[in-house]
């Protein structure tokens, strides 16, 4: 199993060495996970995040570690700023060749105490951030001849439970856009992924929920793992949708 684990390693070093990665909310999280184990794999990251000492923090440590990783300062709810900063990272680069959109928020309250602003707050987030990222991100992919976008959704796109409704609105919408730009784009070489995330040990969930089990739910650097063989895929091949449980998973199926 080591061997394995040391042959996939090596593959993704391969594979993604010298690779240009946006990651959405990638302060923190998964997101933070994911650029640690990009820029481990060799891939020039990105971090990007709405909290701006907090991104540069964690490219700093990227870099202490021997990585390559800039930061920006990116609200995703802004269509022109996430074009803005694609145009930036082709233009110095290149290329981008993977974008990971991460970013997400939520409230939890029941639906009639959901005010219209935090529904677009959510909503802007988790699913127009996404689309806006992908349809800037289409153009400098389509001209390198592929790319691949990976649009991280959740157990909350499978199944529903009270006082989430603008989450799982957002969540199941992104998976929906996800699949769609699968169909749209594969023939141009463009890979779409979404990731079924499942319950993770991030302070998304563990702030807002303390009562919550840290036992029950998984290591974000698992799932940050769990996306890079997708990402290292032969070019006739692509994994639209990856579902990346803990053991014990209490949310699905």
């Amino acid at each position: 199993m080591q061997a394995d684990s040391k042959a996939a390693s090596k593959e993704a070093r391969r594979e993604l060495k010298d690779k240009v990665a946006l990651v959405t909310g990638g302060a923190s999280g998964l997101g933070a996970a994911l650029c640690a184990a990009l820029a481990e794999a060799g891939a020039r990251v990105v971090v990007a995040d709405v909290h701006e000492d907090r991104a540069a923090d964690h490219a700093g440590s990227l870099r202490a570690a021997g990585g390559q990783a800039g930061h920006a300062l990116l609200d995703v709810r802004d269509p022109q700023a996430g074009a803005v900063l694609v145009e930036r990272i082709v233009a110095r680069d290149g290329r981008l060749d993977i974008l990971v959109n991460n970013a997400g928020t939520d409230s939890t309250r029941p639906c009639t105490e959901l005010s219209p602003d935090e529904w677009r707050r959510i909503v802007d987030t988790n699913l127009n951030g996404p689309f806006y990222l992908a349809r800037a991100a289409i153009a400098p992919m389509r001209a390198a001849g592929g790319g691949h976008i990976v649009n991280i959704t959740s157990t909350a796109a499978k199944r529903a439970w009270p006082n989430a409704a603008a989450y799982h609105a957002s969540k199941w919408g992104l998976l929906g856009l996800s699949h769609a730009l699968h169909a749209e784009l594969r023939a141009e070489g463009i890979k779409v992924t979404a990731v079924v995330a499942g319950g993770m040990r991030t302070p998304f969930l563990l702030d807002r929920f303390p009562e919550l089990d840290p036992g029950l739910l998984q290591d974000p650097a698992d799932v940050a793992r769990a996306i890079l063989p997708v990402l290292c895929m032969p070019a006739g091949s692509v994994i639209p949708e990856l579902t990346v449980l803990p053991m014990r998973e209490t949310s699905w199926p």
